[in-house]
């Protein structure tokens, strides 16, 4: 294929005319070629690397790889490196071959990391454990480029056997460790550093950011879901603050000063976790698009989603040059930003207004091993008319909480939430055939009746709970447990679910049509009260302890803080 175009070199910071060769799936030859009257231009619009998401779970979009890719190349996107940590945690090695073998199965480059912590803590009970052998097993695979997030990242620094163990694998093999380590820093994030860990996705403020940055750590800026960065990373007034701390002596000239404020100053841009109400609307080009509102160059945003990470993990795809993978999309113009084709070695696959491959169908088989759920099972019992309990406080947009404690009334020796003071009911239900339950008070949700429930949740995702009835609360788990895994509301006027049968984390449904069935329950949940913007992905986020400060988990109440249990009663 040879044809006529304007690329975007992101290797010369440059748009120019060029005379392109593709063959065997790879560029042959970028030839750059002067304009005049007579010249033809084949290709109307800019040529773009295709975009990179350098850091996503699939598993969190509800879509099973071959469905994801039919929705993101309609947004540009060619690449990502994913972590399949989600399904590790369900069904091992098996969830992992399973994501591999799917995503085979589609034109689309699925890059792997081998999951680091499965489980996330020993604080929890999941599907699964994978050791340092299983780790040096999923690194030798082509397909795995990485060693994925070190979210332990207590284990690292306390020097853990096994956790370093897994950390010297990735070192022997060569591959980038990705790391999770918020709100880590001074002297422990030295130490977590030391071990090779590279990378951070987990920075919430600029100040943690650039502590990481100036210590050799890439930056992921992340815009999912539930968790949203990039305004607090991108922050003007900071980075220009930042910059003339920089230039103590007044030595940088006026014009490379104001170019480099419009420098993101960080590496990548990612997801992390994208719903797939969020997916239709735009992925990574959104992202950019995003970026470039709040200040970064054009060319700089793109970057972050090309040949950075390209470098970062050694994939041959992420520019416009000779003998890289000849994905690409075609573009509007740089302001409008519209994704009019887009193309993956060589082979168009989204022509603007279809894309031009089938997902195929996955068979399943039932996850969900715990028996159904009654009312007692969510009680909180204790004598006296009152006590004073401790309480996860969540926040929308955000996966750390903050501890708080609130005074609840008891009831025929049973402790009540208060729906007045947002005091509600949060349990996790155990999946994997304990049938444990662990019961404690969350603020933040908003619900007035009702319940909402979830066996996503992160990361050993066993049923996550949140409700002010603990009838409405066991109707909603029990409607989970009947359909193999999915979400789930129940209240006295309405219920609704949305199943994800395979390993209780996906749907073989395409992204539209799952994405209208979490739009009606977002709305169902706001019309019982719910304030938060993606209040399944916020619940799903109370149960990753490796995030502060108080979360929890099948086991107990947990504080991240202090890495251990505490009790819901104080007193």
């Amino acid at each position: 294929m040879k044809f006529t175009s304007y690329i975007l070199d992101v290797v010369a910071d440059s748009v120019y005319p060029a005379r392109i060769t593709i063959a065997d799936g790879v560029f042959k030859e970028i030839k750059p070629i002067y304009v005049s009257e007579e010249t033809k231009i084949d290709v109307e619009g800019i040529l773009l690397p295709g975009f990179i998401d350098s850091h996503i779970h699939i598993e969190s979009t509800m879509l099973t790889p071959a469905q994801f890719a039919k929705i993101v190349v309609m947004h540009g996107t060619t690449s990502v490196v994913c972590d399949p940590h989600e399904i590790a945690n369900v069904c091992g090695i098996e969830g992992i071959e399973f994501m591999i073998e799917n995503a085979n199965g589609v034109p689309f480059n699925f890059y792997f990391s081998a999951p680091s912590c499965v489980p996330a803590t020993s604080f929890e009970t999941s599907g699964a454990v994978l050791d340092s052998e299983d780790i040096e097993f999923l690194l030798k695979k082509d397909e795995v480029v990485a060693l994925g997030e070190m979210m332990n990242f207590p284990g690292v620094i306390s020097g853990d056997e096994e956790v370093l163990k897994k950390l010297e694998v990735a070192r022997k093999y060569k591959k980038p460790i990705d790391g999770h380590a918020p709100l880590l820093l001074g002297k422990e994030l030295n130490k977590y550093l030391g071990q090779g860990i590279v990378t951070d996705h987990e920075c919430s403020s600029f100040t943690e950011a650039i502590e990481k940055k100036q210590k050799g750590m890439k930056i992921m800026v992340r815009d999912g879901s539930s968790a949203k960065n990039m305004e607090a990373l991108f922050d003007f007034s900071q980075r220009m603050e930042y910059l003339r701390n920089q230039d103590g002596f007044g030595m940088i000239p006026a014009e490379v000063l104001e170019r480099k404020i419009h420098s993101p100053i960080f590496d990548f841009i990612v997801s992390d976790d994208k719903h797939p109400n969020d997916l239709i609307k735009g992925h990574l080009n959104k992202s950019v698009k995003k970026a470039v509102e709040l200040g970064i160059d054009i060319v700089e945003a793109i970057k972050m989603v090309t040949i950075n990470p390209a470098a970062h993990y050694g994939l041959q795809t992420g520019s416009i040059v000779t003998g890289a993978k000849a994905d690409f999309v075609v573009i509007d113009n740089l302001d409008d930003f519209n994704i009019l084709k887009t193309y993956v070695a060589g082979e168009c696959v989204f022509d603007g207004e279809n894309v031009l491959f089938d997902a195929p169908e996955v068979n399943t088989e039932n996850s969900i091993k715990t028996n159904k759920k009654s009312f007692d099972d969510f009680e909180i019992y204790f004598d006296g008319d009152e006590c004073e309990v401790n309480v996860i406080e969540c926040y929308n947009g955000e996966l750390i909480t903050t501890k708080s404690s609130a005074n609840l009334e008891i009831i025929n020796g049973v402790v009540k939430s208060n729906i007045h003071e947002d005091i509600l009911k949060i349990s996790v239900v155990e999946r994997y055939g304990g049938n444990k339950v662990s019961n404690a008070f969350i603020k933040g949700f908003g619900l007035k009746k009702g319940a909402i429930a979830s066996s996503v949740a992160h990361d050993s995702h066993n049923i996550i709970v949140v409700g002010h009835d603990s009838k409405m609360m066991a109707k909603a788990v029990n409607t989970i447990i009947e359909n193999k895994g999915g979400f789930a509301i129940a209240s006295e006027d309405v219920s609704e679910s949305l199943s994800l049968p395979i390993a209780g984390l996906m749907s073989n449904d395409d992204a539209f049509d799952v994405a209208s069935k979490l739009d009606t329950l977002h709305k169902m949940s706001y019309s019982l009260g719910c304030k938060l913007d993606s209040p399944f992905m916020t619940m799903a986020f109370m149960a990753l302890l490796v995030i502060p400060s108080l979360k929890i988990s099948d086991l107990g109440l947990f504080d991240g803080d202090s890495f251990d249990f505490i009790d819901v009663i104080k007193n």
